[in-house]
């Protein structure tokens, strides 16, 4: 959700002013909204290095005071959402309100009945949300603007990186040695990804053996394509003085669209 849902009449009546005031909050442009997107974006980058700096850590009694004091924002934003979306229950459906449900489940359950480690790993998905702080940043930094594919890039290798490194985590860490910590995952995931494969550490089981190859695959394909398009974006951004096609081939010498002729600033190669 990056704008304001076109078509859309709140109705009378104290939902209908709750539901206005709430649309001001999150697709406004004054000060009061710009205060509070960016104090969502914060929250949003805050609460990820959170959930990636405990999962190396055991149990302790203040990961779980902490879990709930993140949950009760988390959730006021999930119902926010809800109440703003123009199609209640194709938001819901979505895959990135689905993943934020299940870190808001996540939060509240080990304080009722125990703190189930591998529930910390399912919060990894809270890089799902990585792309509405995207949206946000798009609408706002002229750098990510330029910069837009790259970002995106990073965010998709990110979430791809973190969401096989907890499926192998959660899958393995009570039938196999090798993998003790979620630091074993990561250092499996990604000599996996990477087709380093030094062997010292290998998944049991058939489920294990199937998840490894599937990652290898993912590794020669997806993998380096994600990262060729960091460092070597497929398509620059530079706009056409005729037309105003804003992405070109980095070596274009006319405009495919208006068949202009192009100056796009190169390395000479």
């Amino acid at each position: 959700m990056t704008g304001e849902p076109a078509g859309t009449v709140d109705g009378p009546g104290a939902f209908g002013r709750l539901r206005s005031w709430l649309r001001g909050l999150y697709f406004g442009s004054n000060q009061r909204s710009a205060l509070f997107q960016y104090g969502l974006l914060a929250f949003d980058v805050v609460t990820i290095l959170f959930f990636l700096v405990v999962s190396f850590i055991h149990d302790a009694p203040w990961i779980l005071v902490i879990d709930l004091l993140i949950a009760i924002p988390l959730t006021l934003d999930f119902a926010a959402r809800v109440i703003i979306s123009a199609r209640p229950v194709r938001h819901l459906a979505h895959f990135v309100t689905i993943a934020d449900l299940i870190v808001i489940v996540s939060l509240i359950i080990p304080a009722l009945t125990g703190n189930f480690a591998f529930l910390r790993i399912l919060r990894a998905i809270r890089l799902l949300r990585s792309y509405h702080v995207l949206g946000m940043l798009r609408r706002t930094s002229p750098w990510v603007q330029r910069n837009e594919e790259v970002v995106q890039s990073v965010i998709n290798l990110l979430v791809f990186i973190f969401i096989c490194t907890a499926i192998v985590y959660v899958s393995q860490q009570q039938r196999n040695p090798a993998i003790d910590n979620y630091v074993d995952a990561l250092y499996f995931t990604i000599t996996t990804l990477t087709t380093t494969g030094f062997g010292d550490i290998t998944l049991v089981g058939d489920f294990g053996r199937l998840l490894a190859v599937l990652i290898m695959i993912f590794g020669i394909s997806l993998f380096i394509r994600l990262v060729q398009t960091i460092f070597r974006p497929a398509k620059v951004r530079y706009e056409c003085g005729k037309c105003g096609l804003l992405r070109h081939d980095p070596d274009a010498v006319h405009c495919k669209h208006c068949g202009r002729v192009l100056n796009i600033p190169n390395e000479g190669d």
